[in-house]
């Protein structure tokens, strides 16, 4: 397993905000005494960005003039998003030149970035930029999100691009408040909060079938944590072996596969990211 990671990422916080350097730097700390090595990520380009993104947004990020409140305007944002962007282009072009699964361990997180708007701590959407560019390698691409919250950002990027899948599994109602049914390419799985551990992996089963029939070329997952059971800001139930099992259902796609860490907010953050990488390398 190959993990991208760059301390840069740690140079912006709000206090009180749950999306924290700390989430980070304790999974960095904790992945590093499992054993696990790490690589400096290089920044995307601004073409890189505009394949996702509308001019308007990246205008609005460079040059730090936007508003929203749980997304602040940061010193320096745009690069440290830029470096968060890179390293999950980072990850997918080491899983398809060398069939080694890979994992982007940086912030700020991206799926909520549409296409035009930045929000819910995202500033650009690294997943989607990531599976954007590796359609210069390759023709189809699947994104597997299992963040508590819907991607609501890769959703509208993807939307009628054939090539493209999106399928999603997220606790319903909650922020965004979208996903609610599937449409075209966007497979969707809203859950009740009181759904449990074996009913979740049950959800991703059937998931998982609908991306064995599209047939992707290379897997890409939206890697959220927030759906552990006592993530402070929602409430599902999943337990830390639940991870393990999503990896290995993901793994056993055979597909070339690289992760990007989207949510996850509890102190045991790290051990969730463990035992999903140790799942997927089973």
């Amino acid at each position: 397993m190959k993990i991208y990671y760059s301390p840069k990422c740690l140079q912006y916080s709000q206090p009180g905000h749950p999306e924290a350097p700390s989430r980070v730097r304790t999974t960095y700390e904790y992945l590093e005494e499992k054993g696990y090595s790490f690589h400096e990520p290089e920044p995307c380009s601004e073409d890189d960005i505009l394949k996702a993104h509308s001019s308007e947004l990246f205008e609005s990020v460079k040059n730090e003039s936007f508003f929203d409140f749980d997304t602040p305007v940061f010193k320096g944002i745009y690069d440290i998003a830029r470096l968060s962007a890179g390293s999950a282009i980072d990850a997918a072009m080491h899983c398809l030149d060398n069939g080694e699964k890979a994992f982007s361990l940086m912030r700020p997180p991206g799926h909520h970035a549409t296409k035009n708007n930045l929000g819910g701590f995202c500033y650009f959407n690294s997943i989607a930029i990531a599976c954007l560019k590796t359609q210069e390698k390759v023709e189809k691409v699947a994104v597997v999100d299992f963040d508590c919250h819907h991607g609501n950002g890769t959703e509208d990027i993807f939307l009628g691009k054939d090539n493209l899948l999106y399928l999603s599994l997220h606790q319903s109602p909650l922020y965004p408040g979208t996903g609610q049914k599937s449409m075209g390419n966007s497979i969707n799985y809203p859950l009740s909060a009181s759904t449990t551990p074996d009913e979740f992996l049950s959800v991703l089963e059937n998931g998982v079938k609908e991306v064995a029939k599209f047939g992707p070329d290379l897997l890409a997952v939206s890697a959220g944590f927030d759906s552990y059971r006592l993530d402070p800001i929602t409430n599902l139930t999943l337990e830390l072996e639940t991870y393990r099992e999503v990896g290995r259902m993901l793994a056993a796609l055979g597909k070339p596969t690289f992760s990007v860490l989207e949510g996850g907010y509890s102190k045991d953050l790290p051990e969730c990211i463990y035992q999903y990488l140790q799942g997927l390398e089973e």
